[in-house]
């Protein structure tokens, strides 16, 4: 019989976890049975999760300085959250990877809840010499008591040449963490290259934006490269220069890659000379909101336009500005594109959902008196499934359009 302290919801709270929704919340809690002042709830215990009638809905971690008071780790009952687990859980994400993904390919092998280990991030980077290094976040209490244990396990799966933590994250101290970052055994250079889509790109390991690269885009990058022979590309908030080099590996006649950080633009002209593309691609450090105002006063028009900006909405708060950033950059966009150019557009906040993209999108259209046509909607590559019942994991929106 589990010993397991038994929290219960308030009525019809369970719904949404009934739908596949991992985590509870302080405000849906009804009670929390099998304490006293003796032996009060700690953080980090393991809770089993009832409906307020009585129904088994999970077990996970409970946490009592987050919002998030319970993140469930598994809907079976009597679980144990032992080595066979976790290795399990690694495997079966593992899995997943290899129906779309070679050895030598770098992805996404953990996506927090939507691979059933909430709070947990692992990238794998494979670098041009064949080895493999992982990137790991512990962005909340449930996996970051299971560390040794997580760790353990993606040393026996994965045979990592090196493992980097960056768990240098804000949300960490909303779980009550403390900010880590660095080498889990021995220590490598943190810079390293890739080969993805047949370009060589540069990552750094330890300084680079979240865990050094964007793994999500790859097969967008892709079809850019399908869509830019003979092109004029404009490549903006390019940050590695990625989707301009896919450009460049397609037959683009010319690319622009611009970004507002100076770090980043460096980062790019490596790039460039090491795939050899100086003739044809060029990297500029300016605002890209300024720069497509002054590429419109100059009459410099593109083929094709790719807008891959950070997230603008970061809460449901700023949604509204958001809208506001979003729409400026399309309708900017359009307006340098040639007749029947085409836009690559995306956004990777969750909180800015597909059907508010699609309108701005629309309005943006309205607004620059052109016609879009919607080629082909897309979202990230198949290392980052969605969970149904989890809208967080379907967070990026690319969206191609012809231009008219």
């Amino acid at each position: 019989m589990s010993t397991r302290k038994k929290i219960f919801l308030k009525q019809d709270e369970e719904k949404e976890i009934l739908q596949g929704f991992p985590w509870v919340f302080d405000n849906e809690i009804l009670s929390i049975k099998n304490t006293d002042e003796n032996h009060p709830i700690q953080d980090g215990s393991e809770v089993d999760v009832f409906s307020k009638s009585g129904n088994f809905l999970g077990t996970g971690i409970y946490n009592s300085k987050s919002k998030i008071s319970v993140r469930i780790l598994s809907r079976k009952k009597d679980v144990e959250f032992n080595s066979e687990f976790f290795e399990k859980r690694i495997q079966d994400a593992l899995d997943i990877r290899f129906m779309n993904y070679k050895k030598s390919d770098s992805y996404r092998l953990i996506f927090a809840e939507a691979d059933f280990l909430p709070g947990l991030i692992v990238e794998r980077y494979v670098d041009i010499n064949g080895r493999v290094f992982l990137i790991v976040q512990f962005l909340a209490l449930c996996t970051e008591i299971f560390r040794d244990k997580i760790i353990s396990s993606l040393n026996l799966l994965c045979h990592p040449f090196g493992i980097y933590e960056r768990s240098d994250v804000d949300v960490r101290e909303k779980e009550g963490l403390p900010q880590k970052k660095g080498w889990i055994g021995t220590e490598h250079n943190p810079v390293i290259t890739i080969k993805e889509n047949g370009i060589l790109l540069t990552v750094d390991l330890e300084n680079g934006q979240k865990t050094g690269y964007f793994l999500d885009q790859k097969f967008n990058r892709k079809k850019v490269a399908e869509l830019s022979k003979n092109k004029k590309v404009l490549d903006t908030f390019t940050h590695t220069g990625a989707f301009g080099l896919n450009a460049f590996y397609g037959g683009a006649s010319s690319v622009v890659s611009v970004d507002i950080s100076e770090e980043a633009i460096e980062t790019v002209r490596t790039n460039i000379i090491q795939n050899k593309a100086s003739k044809v691609m060029k990297a500029i450090c300016a605002d890209v909101f300024d720069f497509l105002k002054e590429e419109e006063k100059n009459g410099n028009l593109y083929d094709l336009i790719i807008l891959d900006p950070p997230a603008f909405a970061k809460s449901a708060k700023s949604i509204d500005k958001a809208y506001g950033g979003y729409k400026e950059i399309n309708l900017r966009a359009m307006r340098i594109l040639k007749e029947g150019g085409i836009l690559v557009t995306c956004s990777c906040s969750h909180f800015f959902d597909e059907t508010k993209f699609s309108d701005m999108l629309m309005h943006a259209a309205r607004d620059s008196h052109r016609s879009v046509q919607i080629l082909e909607k897309t979202g990230a590559g198949p290392d980052h499934p969605v969970l149904l019942g989890y809208p967080k994991s379907s967070y990026l929106k690319c969206i191609i359009a012809k231009v008219n």
